[in-house]
């Protein structure tokens, strides 16, 4: 009996230990450092609103190309080159525009992604230039005294050349990684004037990549994307540890 003591007590030591040594394994694990690694690239792209919009809308042609390149975890640099031609039929003028434009600044992704998710939700900004030309299809007079009748329509075809524009433009948008490598997305814009050129007795009503101005020096734009990236490298990032969480 005693030595069947002395075993059980031995064996009971020994089953004691393995099972400290997994216990601290365990936590070892749990207090260690996550690793995993993340993506960086460049992402281009095309606005399919402004490619859709040029088969439905009959005085509208454009097209816009998008492109991104991540420099942090958070930052990217973006940019938008285009080329647009609008013709505005309002109540005492019609008018084409027809130029290019583009768009260079930032975005910051405020969201946090779990795993290997890589998606978006955008704060930016750009710094936009256009270069562009208005031709006055025709206009109307203003008349004081409508009673009287309203004053014809005067053809023109009058074309102003060499106009141009720079603003600055406040971007909040989304991605979304839907294949691998194909995200896509959509963004809001507002804009504001910095300085412009106009055509002398007229102005600029529209400007390619800034659209409709409002109040003169206001506007806002609007773009869906589908967009491919292209990745170069990954980074090694490392969590928290388990300690510094808690705290």
């Amino acid at each position: 009996m005693k030595h069947i003591s002395k075993f059980t007590f031995s064996f009971c030591l020994v089953l004691l230990s393995f099972w400290g040594q997994a216990q601290e394994k365990e936590s070892a694990k749990k207090d260690s450092v996550l690793v995993k690694k993340e993506r960086y690239g460049l992402r281009v792209g095309v606005d399919l609103f402004k490619l859709t919009r040029s088969f439905y809308e009959k005085d509208y042609r454009g097209i816009e190309l998008t492109g991104d390149y991540r420099l942090t975890r958070r930052h990217f640099i973006a940019a938008e080159i285009g080329n647009e031609s609008k013709t505005v039929d309002d109540d005492r003028v019609n008018f084409t525009t027809e130029g290019t434009y583009l768009k260079v600044g930032f975005d910051y992704n405020t969201y946090q992604n779990w795993g290997n998710m890589e998606n978006m939700i955008t704060l930016g900004l750009r710094y936009g230039v256009s270069s562009f030309s208005q031709t006055l299809n025709s206009f109307q007079l203003y008349n004081p005294y409508p009673y009287f009748g309203s004053t014809p329509e005067i053809s023109s075809g009058t074309k102003y050349s060499g106009l141009s524009a720079q603003w600055i433009e406040v971007v909040t948008g989304v991605k979304v990684k839907v294949i691998n490598n194909i995200f896509v997305g959509f963004s809001f814009r507002m804009n504001r004037l910095v300085s412009q050129k106009k055509p002398d007795n007229f102005d600029n009503l529209y400007i390619p990549g800034f659209n409709r101005t409002y109040n003169g020096n206001f506007g806002v734009g609007f773009n869906y994307t589908v967009s491919y990236f292209i990745p170069l490298y990954k980074s090694t990032v490392k969590a928290k540890k388990a300690e510094e969480k808690k705290k």
